[in-house]
């Protein structure tokens, strides 16, 4: 069974090499796992603790998780740390290294927003709500615009800076938010990205907004999508 074992490792790692030295077929080697540039997607705004890296991501099971996140710590893509006390908990958090791969992100979102199959009815995670909004932002309708808007997602808060054509978005909380969104992720990107009027989903109770509410209709203008292949 033992020789079975290291056989099968054997064979699992071939498949994995390309055993060519084009820098994109390294990167496949690193992050070409199934799931695995996910995991680097939900770890883009900060350190997270195993179960919630899995609840983000429902299709994943926990085994395939530990195997993701070994790999990419075993590549230097992530490090484990223990948080201080009280908490003490383990997370994972991604290396310097790791960060830089948001623009890989992006552009590969960007590129399949264009195909036809694409269905934004999907569940989705609030990092990866987050991440579109660093990715679809056009900086000639966002021009002018010095503002901060805040997003409650559940247990999670983010606040956006928009200022000089450009969004900054980190964990935080609300309290200098001039703008606040309460909602589901699904909700919040149907919001920005359906063309469907804000007041629909306040109606359904699907949407709660606070503060300036100019700003807000605003602001779900400033993501447009890319146009559709053939459209």
């Amino acid at each position: 069974m033992e020789l079975e074992k290291v056989t099968e490792d054997a064979r699992s790692s071939s498949r994995r090499r390309y055993d060519d030295a084009c820098g994109t077929a390294h990167g496949l080697e690193l992050i070409g796992e199934r799931w695995a540039l996910l995991v680097l997607r939900e770890l883009m705004l900060g350190p997270k603790r195993f179960g919630d890296i899995r609840a983000d991501l429902p299709g994943i099971s926990a085994n395939v998780l530990t195997q993701r996140l070994e790999g990419l710590e075993a590549a230097g893509l992530l490090v484990r740390r223990k948080l201080p006390p009280p908490s003490g908990a383990q997370v994972y958090e991604l290396t310097e290294w790791g960060y830089e791969a948001e623009p890989i992100i992006q552009e590969l979102g960007r590129w399949a927003a264009r195909s036809p199959a694409h269905d934004p009815t999907l569940p989705i995670s609030a990092v990866s709500v987050m991440l579109s909004f660093r990715t679809m932002l056009d900086q000639g309708r966002a021009e002018g615009l010095d503002a901060k808007i805040g997003f409650r997602m559940g247990d999670e808060s983010f606040l956006a800076h928009l200022a000089d054509g450009r969004i900054e978005i980190k964990r935080s909380d609300l309290e200098d938010a001039d703008l606040v969104f309460t909602t589901t992720p699904v909700m919040l990107a149907a919001a920005v990205y359906s063309g469907q009027p804000l007041e629909e989903f306040e109606k359904s109770g699907a949407l709660k907004i606070e503060g300036d509410r100019a700003l807000a209709e605003r602001f779900v203008t400033l993501f447009p999508l890319p146009p559709k292949v053939g459209a």
